[in-house]
């Protein structure tokens, strides 16, 4: 059962976005795209709020999900979004049993 999560990243003067750009350049979001498991990872900018940058973030099932939540990655997105003083509302979607 894969895990789909929509993560609202939410700051002030373009922090947001910023947060996102310094995730792709410093390869973090690359090293989750590898992690196993990791079946989505991308970043888009709400055309309505220029503040608000919203994460797809798709997972095969909730091992996986563990596994990341505990990995490296975790404590680097972390820091990040408290460099950029963001502030994060999260959805979380499973798909149903076939």
């Amino acid at each position: 059962m894969s895990i789909t999560i929509h993560l609202y990243y939410t700051g002030q003067a373009g922090s947001a976005r910023l947060f996102a750009e310094e995730m792709m350049s410093s390869g973090v979001v690359q090293a989750v795209r590898a992690e196993p498991g990791n079946e989505r990872y991308e970043y888009f900018f709400p055309m309505e709020d220029p503040e608000t940058v919203l994460l797809i973030d798709r997972w095969r099932d909730s091992h996986a999900l563990d596994l990341h939540h505990q990995s490296e990655m975790m404590r680097q997105i972390a820091a990040l979004r408290e460099k950029y003083k963001l502030r994060l509302r999260v959805e979380r979607y499973t798909d149903a049993p076939k």
